[in-house]
């Protein structure tokens, strides 16, 4: 019986073995390994949207100065995009709603797309919603949905937008408002967003002037 039962085991192992070599990938390999052999996945299709300005708010988030926009070259050529995306906002009469984050202060953001005093501002780091009442104040205004800009993409856009989509809010992501220190961040963000278990069927990835209000 124990050489039968060896055998068996015997063969067990060869015929894992044999299954190994002819399929390597049964292997699993670690991320930096396969590195240089990751191939860049198709984008996302962006798509026009139109939102209902009454439940809808545009987050604005860290527009800064220093290393938080003002000293990336991604971020200041963005400006005019999210400009004329934030007047449109304000003409529809969309909730706006800012963030900052470190020692920084609503008056800190840039002259261009700088809050008025009448805009809620939550202070937070990457997740807007951690620590603050941005929560409170989207519900309170009966907001179903969220436009979220702000810098960098891989930070306040990445957490605060999948979080926003975790509590059940709509979430659009125009890819030309979230700059950060290169491509390569956005691209990130724009494929996590748009693919993250539990929550990328709330999300909808578009561009800036692809939103009507």
């Amino acid at each position: 019986m124990k050489r039968e039962i060896s055998a068996l085991l015997a063969a067990v192992g060869l015929a894992i073995a044999a299954t190994a070599i002819e399929c390597p990938t049964a292997r699993a390999a670690d991320v930096i390994a396969d590195w240089s052999s990751i191939k860049v996945p198709p984008p996302p299709a962006l798509k026009s949207v139109t939102v209902d300005p009454k439940a809808t708010a545009l987050l604005v988030m860290d527009f800064l100065p220093k290393f938080y926009c003002a000293d990336k070259p991604r971020c200041v050529a963005a400006l005019p995009a999210i400009k004329k995306m934030l007047d449109a906002a304000r003409a529809s009469g969309t909730t706006v709603i800012y963030s900052v984050a470190g020692n920084f202060t609503a008056a800190d953001t840039l002259k261009e797309v700088a809050p008025l005093g009448n805009e809620p501002v939550v202070k937070a780091h990457a997740d807007k919603f951690l620590g603050t009442d941005l929560d409170k104040i989207l519900k309170d205004k009966g907001i179903q949905t969220v436009i979220v800009t702000g810098t960098a993409g891989n930070g306040a856009v990445l957490y605060t937008g999948s979080e926003a989509a975790l509590r059940g809010f709509k979430v659009i992501v125009p890819v030309d408002g979230l700059p950060s220190e290169g491509p390569y961040a956005e691209q990130l963000t724009i494929w996590q967003l748009a693919h993250g278990p539990g929550f990328a069927k709330q999300v909808t990835i578009t561009r800036s002037d692809m939103i009507k209000f």
